[in-house]
């Protein structure tokens, strides 16, 4: 049976070369615990057989936009990786309908993540190619899993900015849920003044959660993982 909780809506968003398939297994965790949870697909992702060399930067934030819109009242949105360029977006477009940012493993973006980049499509790219903190104690399930399923990212999306001009984003109540690195060291790469976390310095409310593990935790920690986000939900909600 299914525990009934007074919580904010919650919306998942993968990182790149994901879908919302990537969250099933928070997804069951939080509908048992009575969460109102939709896992969002990015335009582009849908398929490997997907037109990606139309996708911009500018349609995964009306994507996101529109799911936020549609839930009714103000939500959880719970960003992984590089879905947090056009999340940070969001809340900079419609921060009076987001009650509370969760940035999974990733943190929000100022700007582009490969402004370089000029294909069509970004494939995930070889293993080495990744930081060793985000692969650390990966098991070969998880790194099959992401090998197998992957879609490429479309290029708009990976090398375009969005352009953010309303202060009032920074107020919105941040959650970052440390996995590849501790809250420690986040801390300290802020303080350090890292030119990549400009944006997370810059927000007035942020609450620093640790689980440990490598950087896709909704297949390595769902539970644990569904739980931080379902009680950011019922805590917003009571707010």
């Amino acid at each position: 049976m299914k525990k009934k909780n007074s919580s904010s809506p919650i919306i998942l968003v993968p990182g790149f070369w994901l879908g919302a398939w990537a969250w099933d297994d928070v997804v069951t965790v939080l509908q048992e615990d009575g969460h109102n949870v939709k896992a969002l697909t990015l335009p582009g992702l849908e398929s490997a057989d997907a037109d990606r060399s139309v996708v911009k930067l500018s349609d995964h934030i009306d994507a996101i936009c529109n799911a936020v819109k549609d839930a009714g009242e103000p939500v959880v949105l719970a960003v992984h990786s590089g879905a947090a360029v056009p999340g940070y977006a969001v809340s900079d477009r419609i921060p009076e309908r987001i009650a509370a940012m969760v940035y999974v493993d990733t943190f929000p973006s100022k700007g582009p993540v490969f402004s370089n980049f000029d294909g069509i499509e970004m494939p995930l790219p070889p293993w080495e190619e990744f930081d060793e903190a985000d692969i650390r104690g990966m098991s070969d399930e998880h790194r099959n899993l992401l090998r197998q399923r992957a879609i490429p990212e479309p290029g708009g999306a990976v090398r375009e900015a969005s352009v953010l001009e309303n202060d009032k984003r920074l107020d919105v109540p941040s959650i970052v849920i440390c996995t590849s690195y501790s809250s420690d060291e986040m801390k300290a790469f802020v303080k350090g003044g890292h030119e990549w976390l400009k944006g997370l310095a810059e927000l007035h409310d942020v609450t620093y959660m640790d689980l440990p593990t490598h950087h896709w935790p909704m297949w390595s920690r769902p539970r644990e993982l569904a739980s931080f986000i379902g009680d950011v939900a019922r805590q917003e909600k009571a707010n």
